[in-house]
């Protein structure tokens, strides 16, 4: 099956009194083309470097407010009047892009929901669950946010006076934190994956209407589906 261009999101499916008069064959293999895409634009290792990328730009806005605030303590007024630029820079970049990647994975699990209650294809919604990539996000996370968590605390617990600095233990204490907030949103985008996954049909939430891009709509799916919940709305770990 071709595959869709990386940065085009699949269209959402035909309304339910169009799909009556297409061809059976095809909607089904369009449905398990879109799910697998999508599915993989929501839990894909794509992603998960995504959600690490803005993570090192989080940290390198903190590296430069020490820095900032390093060079005025000094005295060092055009150097830290820099780096506080440099640092602000980084931060709305970061910021931008997380909150872009929020949107885009809202996107995404609105279009999977749709195409879900397109149809039945036992082996297209058997693949939806993604365990292996459903376990790579665990794991990364759960290291990542271990060695984040020991970071802040040794850093904190292991200071010495007169040996290291407030701005010393204050960086590796904000850097450690960074790092153990991008595990928690790691954490909680899996779970909520697996949790959409496997939630009972009598547990299914309502939605609202899935927008077609910024203009226009499509109506309004006919039917939950079978087997999959509708997601809660994205958390910040959609990068």
């Amino acid at each position: 099956m071709p595959r869709l261009p990386a940065r085009e999101l699949p269209p959402p499916p035909p309304p339910a009194h169009l799909r009556e008069w297409l061809d059976e064959g095809v909607v089904r293999a369009d449905r398990a083309r879109f799910l697998t895409d999508l599915s993989r634009r929501s839990l894909g290792l794509g992603r998960l470097l995504s959600l690490w990328g803005v993570a090192a730009a989080f940290a390198l806005g903190w590296t430069l407010v020490g820095l900032a605030v390093t060079a005025f303590a000094a005295g060092g007024g055009p150097v830290g009047a820099l780096c506080s630029a440099a640092a602000a820079a980084v931060l709305l970049w970061a910021g931008l892009r997380l909150a872009r990647g929020a949107r885009q994975e809202r996107r995404v699990r609105q279009l999977l929901c749709a195409w879900v209650v397109a149809g039945t294809d036992p082996e297209a919604d058997a693949r939806l669950r993604a365990p292996a990539r459903s376990a790579v996000w665990f794991t990364a996370s759960l290291a990542l946010g271990g060695f984040g968590l020991w970071l802040a605390f040794a850093s904190a617990s292991g200071a010495r006076p007169g040996t290291d600095t407030y701005g010393e233990v204050a960086y590796f204490t904000g850097f450690g934190m960074i790092l153990w907030i991008t595990a928690l949103l790691g954490l909680a985008k899996a779970t909520a994956y697996l949790r959409w996954t496997h939630t009972p049909a009598g547990r299914i939430q309502p939605r609202r209407r899935l927008r077609r891009g910024v203009r226009g709509g499509a109506p309004k799916a006919p039917a939950q589906p079978r087997h999959f919940a509708q997601p809660a709305e994205s958390s910040p770990a959609g990068v």
